[in-house]
């Protein structure tokens, strides 16, 4: 039985959608996050010495990092999510796949961090200066590397159905946090094509199925 460490409002939720979508029998234990630091429970560390979600177990196996979490479940259980070697559609797959973390998500989480900066600094005039390093920091290096990320995906998305092709891959389900995170927070809203595919896979039962079972998630 493989068991899902799933934690409210993170990455983990990807991981029920793929097991919707696999149609493997699961279960699922819920973590709550901190309501001061947003940050996940310490128990999660019984699991996982780093303590963060997704985590999944399956009998003495267990597994981190959702790029390996989906790369495991889809070649242990999801024949029909698997691209043909030496392919277009696999070197597709691989690309987005590294892309959602490696390229993608530091820069949205640097925003997310002075984002808080700018919210969390006080007093009045300590708020005035760190307000002006972060706006120097983000629009002299970040906004221009989002944009441009946001820019190359929606130009991709507008000539394949899915990232890897007109085939739903690994890379669908990697991609699927960023860019809800994107469009829910206002980033994606010039970018049509990435609106259509969070619509998209908004849209599919086997999502519906796991944001039900998941619970609390705001990118939804």
């Amino acid at each position: 039985m493989i068991t899902v460490h799933h934690l409210n409002n993170s990455r983990s939720q990807r991981i029920l959608w793929l097991l919707e979508e696999l149609g493997v029998e699961y279960e699922i234990k819920h973590y709550r996050r901190d309501a001061k630091t947003n940050l996940a429970p310490t128990t999660l560390k019984l699991i996982h010495p780093l303590g963060k979600s997704p985590v999944i177990t399956d009998g003495d196996i267990t597994v981190a990092e959702s790029g390996a979490i989906i790369e495991y479940l889809i070649e242990h259980y999801g024949e029909q999510f698997q691209t043909s070697a030496k392919s277009e559609a696999q070197r597709q797959n691989s690309y987005w796949s590294h892309f959602a973390e490696g390229s993608l998500m530091p820069p949205m989480v640097a925003k997310l961090v002075f984002d808080k900066v700018r919210s969390k600094a006080s007093p009045f005039f300590v708020k005035i200066i760190a307000n002006k390093i972060a706006d120097k920091v983000m629009d002299g290096y970040y906004n221009p590397i989002i944009q441009a990320n946001m820019s190359f995906i929606n130009s991709h998305l507008e000539n394949n159905e899915w990232f890897a092709g007109t085939q739903l891959s690994g890379a669908d389900f990697q991609m699927s946090f960023p860019l809800e995170a994107s469009v829910a927070k206002g980033v994606g809203k010039h970018f049509p094509a990435i609106e259509a595919f969070v619509a998209k896979v908004h849209q599919r039962d086997a999502y519906k199925r796991a944001l039900e079972k998941g619970g609390e998630y705001d990118f939804a």
